[in-house]
């Protein structure tokens, strides 16, 4: 579904992301942990072409997207849908009107058929009966929510997360995650998140990937990666080690 090969990139003349091999399994939620400052929000935008890469490959399905533009790459990222830290919720839109927008402007949908759709996602985030409210109006977990309805309201094949739960209390985060983990099985696509949030993911995960120099330096199934015998990954995920912390 989703594949990485080789990838390089230098921002500002900077290196950030220094040979970057990863293999995302289909079906699966994959979390992306590291230090901060590595350069995991830049993996995510590679993903899905918000960025190209210096040297690489980035394959959805079949298609290098590495190289695409205009429609041929609009075309692919159909197939995505992204949640970023601030929902990124239009605020002079209530919270039916912003989930409804991408059937609007992308499906051409209209009338009941978009009613319909938006009502049975508010639902399904634990949202119902708060369609008119506007942003401004919404905690921080309920416009996360609202900003996920989004996401999925056009179905997507692939929802990338760039940490979720920032900004938001323990108990909060931990309903964030549920939520995510309950979608994900319940429409079944293919998950990448990048979080802080260790040792919470590992009760989420089905896989953990750590990026650290620029590189992917483990991917694992999350309970072998809690099982590792590595020393610098066992210090990072250690709760309140020196490298837990600057991961914050």
């Amino acid at each position: 579904m989703l594949r990485l090969v080789g990838v390089k990139k230098r921002l500002g003349g900077q290196p950030v992301l220094q040979g970057v091999d990863l293999t995302i399994p289909p079906g699966k939620l994959t979390t992306i942990i590291g230090p901060s400052g590595e350069g995991k929000s830049v993996l995510l935008k590679h993903m899905i072409g918000l960025l190209q890469p210096d040297e690489g490959q980035v394959w959805v399905g079949d298609v290098d997207i590495s190289r695409l533009h205009g429609q041929p790459l609009n075309e692919v990222r159909k197939r995505f849908a992204m949640l970023f830290q601030g929902a990124a919720l239009f605020d002079s839109m209530t919270v039916f009107d912003n989930v409804a927008f991408p059937l609007k402007e992308k499906l051409k949908m209209k009338g009941p058929e978009i009613a319909t759709r938006v009502n049975g996602m508010l639902e399904q985030v634990g949202l119902a009966g708060m369609g008119h409210k506007f942003p401004a109006e919404l905690s921080g977990g309920m416009r996360k929510r609202a900003g996920l309805a989004r996401a999925l309201v056009m179905r997507p094949e692939i929802v990338l997360f760039d940490e979720p739960t920032t900004g938001l209390d323990p108990l909060m985060a931990k309903s964030i995650h549920e939520l995510i983990t309950s979608t994900q099985r319940t429409f079944g696509f293919t998950a990448v998140m990048v979080s802080h949030e260790i040792p919470e993911i590992f009760g989420i995960s089905d896989y953990v990937a750590m990026l650290k120099r620029g590189r992917i330096v483990a991917m694992l199934p999350a309970a072998e990666f809690q099982r590792t015998t590595d020393p610098e990954i066992k210090e990072f995920i250690s709760v309140g080690g020196p490298a837990a912390v600057s991961g914050l």
